[in-house]
């Protein structure tokens, strides 16, 4: 008996020392690269579109409202699309309900390089929403379902980090492309190359198997010949969790994107940089983002969710406001790059893991994909609010307005909502 308990001991010391990797089984780091990718992808199709504005503006003679409307319009139709494939992911399964979103939101992608007028565009960019929305709220519930309470925070965290992945390698292909093929080519050949990585994505997914939890919950509904119905996140119970989360994500994404969508013509128009000199200053933001993505994996598990959002919200406040206001020289920005791309980041290492805990298995990923992508779809009328505000004031001023007020809110929805480190989903 005394050897069984000093096995038993050694064996809970080693699970201890090791990292929250090394905890993953076999299937859980497939699902961990595979989620990862997912993200990348998910970013790259998406952010390759900022890169972008400036030539549409300028061949499709359209103007900046009108261009920020192309911004929005995704961000809108993700929305419909991410919360009706949370429905779908909680009916039918995580994995399937991936594998399609990656596909149609790709295909999309591709497509859009082949458009000829703005209306094209503009209808392309719907489609493309409606199977962006649920890739990353999917991923996080699939994710989140694997791991365990002490690690959750830092897996799903890690996961995230692939957005700034995708969002570099986007700034990589953009420095590329308007290098090397004229400017009315280069566009195109940017939303062309989203196939590639998106075939890679889909291979790499062929062997996911779904989460135990969510397995046992589906043999559950059947044996009992009850399903749970997807409304059932405004219900009584749930109604006000659902309604802070949700405008906890407007506030968030909000604003994210009135800086990200804007901020490579921010440099390109206002600062005067090059489109070299402009991929330069975003990739230091970007390894800024990976580098927040990270840190706030980890503290997210360490502070809890709440302290994290407080933190990151108010360093991202100011240095936001430091770098589109004040007369900083290009030097002193590129450095700042940095901060305000960690801070801005590290705020969202949290919120995949924070929603997926604040919801039962039986209606997680309809929770999760609902308050997510229906703040996503509010927040994404900050870019063109800016557009529109910039035909008035700098562009500078205008990003500055509308993103700072958001983080700051986020504050105070923060304190609103409880607290679910350690929480044990069910």
């Amino acid at each position: 008996m005394e050897t069984g308990h000093t096995m038993r001991a050694a064996t809970t010391a080693s699970s201890a020392s090791e990292g929250w990797f090394a905890r993953l089984d076999r299937s859980g780091r497939n699902t961990f690269f595979a989620s990862f990718a997912g993200w990348t992808i998910d970013a790259f199709d998406f952010m390759v579109f900022s890169f972008v504005i400036t030539t549409l503006i300028t061949h499709m003679g359209i103007q900046k409202g009108t261009a920020g409307l192309l911004g929005t319009a995704t961000l809108l139709a993700s929305a419909v699309g991410g919360w009706g494939a949370g429905m779908l992911a909680d009916r039918y399964g995580r994995v399937r309900v991936l594998q399609a979103t990656i596909l149609w939101f790709s295909a999309c992608t591709v497509a859009i390089g082949f458009a000829n007028n703005f209306t094209e565009v503009f209808v392309l960019r719907i489609l493309q929403g409606l199977g962006f929305g649920g890739e990353w709220a999917i991923g996080a519930v699939l994710m989140a379902e694997i791991t365990c309470a002490r690690d959750r925070g830092k897996v799903v965290g890690f996961v995230q980090s692939g957005f700034a992945v995708g969002w570099g390698i986007a700034a990589v292909a953009y420095s590329i492309a308007y290098s090397l093929l004229p400017e009315d080519v280069a566009w195109r050949a940017l939303f062309w190359s989203g196939v590639i990585p998106a075939l890679i994505v889909l291979f790499i997914r062929r062997n996911l198997h779904e989460p135990e939890i969510f397995v046992r919950a589906k043999a559950a509904e059947r044996e009992s010949g009850t399903f749970a119905n997807p409304l059932a996140i405004f219900s009584p119970p749930m109604l006000k969790t659902t309604l802070l989360a949700s405008l906890l994500c407007i506030s968030l994404t909000g604003g994210y994107y009135a800086m990200s969508i804007w901020l490579p013509t921010f440099l390109k128009v206002e600062r005067h940089l090059s489109v070299l000199n402009t991929s330069g200053y975003l990739l230091v933001l970007i390894f800024g983002s990976f580098c927040g993505y990270i840190a706030g994996a980890y503290l997210v598990d360490v502070w809890g969710r709440k302290t994290n959002f407080i933190v990151f919200s108010l360093l991202a406040s100011i240095c936001l406001f430091c770098y589109l206001t004040l007369p900083l020289s290009d030097h002193a920005m590129l450095f700042l790059g940095f901060p305000l791309g960690m801070t801005s980041c590290g705020v969202f290492a949290g919120i995949g893991v924070f929603l997926t805990e604040l919801y039962p298995s039986s209606i997680r990923a309809s929770g999760q994909s609902f308050c997510y992508n229906f703040g996503r779809g509010i927040g994404a009328l900050f870019p063109a609010l800016v557009g529109y505000l910039s035909q008035a004031t700098s562009l500078g001023t205008a990003i500055a307005v509308f993103a700072g007020s958001a983080y700051a809110v986020s504050v105070v929805l923060t304190l609103l909502l409880p607290e679910t480190r350690g929480r044990t989903l069910n």
